[in-house]
């Protein structure tokens, strides 16, 4: 990267926040690049094993403290927001997504994964927010992350006074809450810095309380080994048995501290069509989504965050919630779906399907003629 002034003019960050909203992006800020303070608290989270099977994590370890050694020459990180819940959501918002997951049969997804990867969005929309700021100020060493490499997201966005940093450890905006996406510009332009901005948690601890598996261990640490998001997403192998019963009907993600979180009150909706519903990505039966093959899942997920779980962990995720919902109430469709994923299945998934079948059966639901399953449509 080559050098740069000490100092660039404040009005260019104020054209640059222009620019970021013209590309969808709620919020920008800017914060420094010494995240030594960090690394203490990183470092023992890592030698807690919090990080689980994320081997990535420790393998880039104290690195994700310092943008000058990931991308070498960075003067400033680019912090930005944007806003993910879709468009013409409605106040009260969260009482839905509760009853949503009070309803057993239903399989429930985290709300940022119902539309496009926003990795791809957020990506896309970050490298030409740099490609507008070089015609500004001539070519610059720079590189654009979202999600995708060893970086302290939530650190950047709360040194930066994109939010502060809640005790379930995302980042939460006074007047935004904290249903958005994170993406950073490592750039070498001596941009001047932004204000932090103060905590608002206080004593709340709705986050820690309403978690299913208790994976908030303390203010501001999550144990990932517990956290359904992990198990679900990241998580590779057989769900531990005893985590199981409290998934519920979650399948992809988890939302209980966010929706549990008072500062949503104030979540926002997104400018971008891109994080809009697709079909069959909420309130869809249990029992229509196991009844995909591999093909209609890839159909139905492409361009979607989903699809990174792959088939395998898709019918996993979904043999767990049907257990669940079996255990709460015999339904002869689950059972059949059940029957017919367990067909020709991987070891893991084979074993979550046996594990779902074990759950007892009322005589009332055995003698009623099983209803056909189909897919969403």
């Amino acid at each position: 990267m080559q050098e740069v002034p000490s100092t660039v003019d404040a009005a260019l960050l104020e054209r640059l926040r222009g620019w970021a909203h013209e590309l969808g992006f709620s919020q920008i800020a800017v914060a420094d690049v010494d995240l030594s303070s960090a690394e203490p608290g990183l470092q023992a989270w890592l030698d807690a094993g919090h990080h689980g099977r994320m081997h990535y994590m420790a393998a880039h370890g104290l690195k994700r403290a310092r943008p000058a050694e990931l991308v070498p020459g960075t003067l400033r990180v680019i912090t930005a927001r944007m806003d993910y819940l879709p468009q013409g959501t409605e106040p009260g918002w969260q009482a839905v997504e509760w009853a949503g997951l009070a309803t057993p049969e239903q399989a429930q997804i985290s709300l940022y994964a119902r539309g496009r990867d926003y990795h791809k969005v957020l990506r896309q929309r970050l490298q030409r927010l740099a490609e507008r700021l070089q015609q500004e100020v001539g070519p610059r060493g720079y590189r654009v992350f979202t999600d995708s490499a060893p970086v302290l997201e939530v650190e950047l966005a709360t040194r930066s006074g994109l939010g502060w940093r809640g005790k379930h450890t995302l980042n939460i905006h006074r007047d935004a809450g904290s249903m958005f996406f994170l993406g950073e510009l490592f750039i070498d332009l001596d941009l001047p810095l932004t204000e932090v901005v103060s905590a608002h948690c206080g004593e709340c601890r709705a986050c820690i309380d309403v978690c299913p598996t208790a994976a908030i261990t303390a203010p501001y640490r999550v144990d990932a080994r517990r956290c359904i998001s992990y198990l679900t997403i990241e998580h590779d192998g057989v769900i531990p048995l005893e985590l199981r019963p409290m998934m519920g009907n979650r399948i992809y993600g988890c939302d209980d501290c966010q929706l549990a979180c008072p500062w949503n009150k104030f979540a926002q909706a997104a400018v971008l069509a891109d994080f809009d519903v697709r079909p069959g990505m909420a309130g869809a039966p249990i029992a229509a989504l196991l009844a995909w093959d591999e093909a209609e899942f890839l159909r139905r997920t492409e361009g979607s965050a989903i699809r990174r779980i792959g088939f395998e962990r898709w019918q996993r995720n979904l043999a767990v919630a049907a257990g669940n919902a079996l255990r709460a109430r015999d339904d002869v469709a689950l059972r059949t779906a059940l029957h017919a994923a367990g067909q020709g299945a991987s070891a893991v998934v084979a074993e979550h399907v046996m594990w779902a079948l074990s759950a007892p059966a009322t005589s009332a639901a055995l003698s009623s003629e099983p209803p056909s399953v189909g897919a969403v449509a």
